[in-house]
């Protein structure tokens, strides 16, 4: 009886090592989850702010992307 109760307390002893583990990162997902969409809503902003027609671009005066 005395072996099944160590036994017990070392598995519930690594079972909470396990979710603290997890709740760790979940924890860090969640703030890069929350960065990413801020980083998002400024693009959208941007995009938005860009939307705005601009003046018509002369392709024969860019320099070619090899150059």
């Amino acid at each position: 009886m005395e072996s099944r109760l160590a036994e017990i307390e070392i598995k519930l002893s690594f079972s909470e090592d396990l979710l603290e583990a997890l709740n760790r990162t979940v924890f860090l997902q969640q703030q890069q989850i929350e960065q990413l969409q801020q980083e998002l809503r400024a693009l959208r902003q941007q995009l938005q702010a860009d939307d705005s027609p601009a003046a018509p671009r002369d392709l024969r005066e860019e320099t070619p992307p090899h150059y």
